[in-house]
């Protein structure tokens, strides 16, 4: 099982292990956490940090580096996706922190990904999002009305 939330936490880690501790056994993997970064569209992010991976992350231990709001939240979603094949995979608003167009490209992605996961080892998504642009994508809509579906 994995998760990624609208509120998440800012790990103020080095950036291998922000990302990494999403699945433990693999949180020196340094290519792992890279294709985390990418399924979360934040590739750039090891780049643009003084010391890629290794870089720490905020600013309350030494000198590290503050992340944007969006640059934070991708960290969270690439976590989220260290797992390569959950069987459960719960997204409540994701994606709340990032602008128009990443979120619907990240959304594309998931869809992909989930469709993918399925149909391999029968994988389950739930996507938890007030957009119908975003959920549009998905095979099932569960619509929740004053606590009623």
């Amino acid at each position: 099982m994995s998760a990624g939330f609208q509120d998440f936490v800012r790990f103020q880690l080095v950036l291998r292990e922000a990302v990494g501790v999403g699945d433990l056994e693999r949180i020196d993997d340094e290519a792992a956490v890279l294709t985390a970064l990418e399924r979360s569209q934040a590739s750039d992010l090891a780049g643009a940090l003084p010391a890629g991976v290794e870089s720490q992350l905020g600013r309350d231990v030494g000198a590290g580096t503050e992340l944007s709001e969006g640059q934070w939240q991708k960290v969270a979603i690439a976590r989220s996706l260290m797992a390569d094949a959950p069987l459960l995979l719960v997204l409540d608003e994701p994606t709340s922190g990032l602008d128009a167009e990443a979120e619907h490209a990240l959304f594309e992605r998931y869809a992909s990904a989930a469709a993918e996961a399925a149909g391999r080892v029968g994988a389950i998504t739930v996507l938890i999002s007030h957009r119908f642009a975003t959920v549009r994508l998905a095979d099932h809509i569960v619509v929740l009305d004053g606590g009623q579906v």
